[in-house]
């Protein structure tokens, strides 16, 4: 019997005022797109962090898209930039995750845009598809049973890669002040992270966990 093509689990996590909306349209427009993505309705595309990210792709997601208004669109004034600042990051860890660069997507979807968000779906749907599954499907993530990268080597302990027995992940950002450092880690721990902190030549980079049994991260950490 003829083995079934391999079908992408998509996670796509999209705006509430902007995206959200495009994607209800193209719903009530009777918009076709692929039934393979799974959409959650964030605030904002600023409140979600690399690490939920990383953790969908990590736990059974082929592809992550983040949908967010256009800049200067943001009904938070700067939520989309933020996210866009934080794509870095995520490309970042993708590398070290041994993950192609093309499972994640960073796309902004206006409400009156249900065409455009059929077809950032399509695109993304189509894209994963010819990369084939996450190494990771079937996998607890790189930080618990049958973890590791995708050559199947454990993740190599080290300043800022490992706490606790488990993968850290990257901040957005290089702290080049001890004091905006430390505001930002006493606001991811508040957020319900684990924090570890790093010394490089230009400043103090920040690596996150999140946190066992911790609250929900909120829209303002940086």
């Amino acid at each position: 019997m003829a083995e079934a093509p391999f079908e992408p689990m998509l996670i796509a996590f999209c705006c509430n005022w902007c995206s959200y909306t495009g994607a209800d349209l193209a719903g009530t427009s009777r918009l076709s797109y692929p039934p393979n993505v799974r959409i959650i309705r964030v605030m904002c595309s600023g409140m979600v962090h690399p690490n939920l990210v990383m953790d969908a792709l990590t736990h059974g997601a082929d592809g992550v898209v983040i949908c967010g208004c256009h800049p200067g669109d943001c009904h938070y004034l700067e939520g989309n930039l933020r996210a866009e600042k934080r794509k870095e990051a995520i490309d970042l860890m993708l590398g070290d995750f041994g993950l192609e660069p093309e499972r994640f997507r960073l796309a902004w979807v206006s409400a009156a845009e249900g065409a455009r968000f059929a077809e950032v779906m399509r695109e993304m749907t189509e894209a994963v598809r010819a990369l084939g599954p996450s190494p990771y499907r079937g996998q607890a993530g790189p930080g618990g049973a049958g973890g590791g990268d995708a050559a199947g080597r454990e993740a190599a302990p080290g300043p800022g890669r490992d706490f606790a027995g488990r993968r850290l992940f990257r901040d957005a950002r290089t702290y080049a002040d001890a004091a905006e450092a430390a505001r930002a880690r006493t606001e991811y721990e508040q957020a319900g992270f684990e924090v570890q902190e790093l010394a490089e030549g230009d400043g103090i980079r920040l690596f996150t966990r999140r946190a066992a049994g911790g609250p929900a991260p909120g829209g303002s950490v940086t």
